[in-house]
């Protein structure tokens, strides 16, 4: 109770973000979120496996939809999430700082690079096919042209020391070229993450495109990375042990496999994760001499 106004303090309430809505982990378990100095922040959704499966099941559902919007509706709606983070932007700053121990002036940094991030990649959507396709030159009287492609369902293990810029630095690109994504927040600091989701809800985004997970990063990687309906993982949140399991359960149906490396997730982030997970199409049609 606030001994200056007499109420009681209105604590919130986090939940997973799975097909568009809000439920409470299947399991009923929570965990204790804390910040640096562990003072107790919130208690988080402990989701399951049976989470992780609900998920990819969402995130299928709605890729059709999703790869399927053009290009430039998908760079508007990406623009329209970045507004809305704008708008939270005080909320963000005061999470990340609790969640990673930095200054507020610090915090607002981060916060103010994702959300241009996330308009720098809301810019790539209609401009991305220039770089990654073309028209090949053949010997025979054809046209030869390779477009870019969504790879399918990615599974996201988020940054465990980037609770927010090095969130949107990988569900943003992913989400961006038309592949739809099930993210396992950063274990000890997902309240950035679930925030997000509810900016995400009550965008234009359409539900099950991005799925957010909060939990242990172990226990929900496994069944994401067997999973037979998850087509490519990235693991940017796993150390180099458990990257190693999941890569040899991602060879059973052959996913496309990005794995940890170092980043400095204020640097500037090129095109590399826009493109690793795109496929190719070629298509050859006869001139019609």
């Amino acid at each position: 109770m606030s001994e200056l106004t007499g109420r009681l303090s209105v604590f919130k309430t986090y939940k997973l973000y799975v097909g568009g809505k809000f439920p409470r982990s299947e399991s009923g378990r929570v965990y204790e979120v804390t910040d640096s100095k562990g003072t107790w922040l919130a208690n988080a959704p402990l989701a399951s496996r049976k989470d992780a499966r609900d998920a990819v099941v969402a995130a299928r559902k709605a890729f059709g939809g999703w790869s399927g919007a053009t290009a430039y509706n998908r760079g508007q709606i990406l623009y329209r999430i970045a507004e809305m983070l704008e708008g939270r932007r005080d909320q963000f700053t005061a999470e990340v700082a609790a969640a990673e121990g930095l200054s507020k002036a610090k915090a607002t940094a981060q916060v103010d690079a994702a959300i241009d991030r996330w308009v720098w990649y809301a810019g790539w959507s209609d401009k991305v096919a220039q770089i990654a396709g073309g028209t090949n030159p053949v010997a025979g009287p054809y046209f030869n042209v390779s477009a870019p492609e969504p790879t399918g369902v990615v599974a996201v293990l988020a940054p465990q020391e980037s609770s927010f810029l090095g969130l949107v630095s990988v569900i943003a690109p992913a989400i961006v070229t038309g592949n739809t994504v099930v993210v396992a927040a950063a274990e000890n600091a997902p309240l950035p993450a679930l925030s997000l989701a509810e900016v995400l809800a009550t965008s234009d985004l359409p539900g099950g495109v991005v799925n957010i997970l909060s939990g242990r990063t172990a226990e929900l990687s496994a069944p994401l990375a067997a999973h037979q309906d998850v087509n490519a993982l990235d693991l940017a949140g796993a150390d180099d042990e458990l990257a190693k399991d999941l890569e040899t359960a991602a060879a059973d149906n052959l996913k496309r496999v990005l794995r940890p490396a170092p980043v400095n997730w204020t640097a500037d982030p090129g095109t590399g994760r826009l493109l690793a997970f795109l496929e190719t199409k070629t298509v050859w049609h006869p001139m019609g001499v």
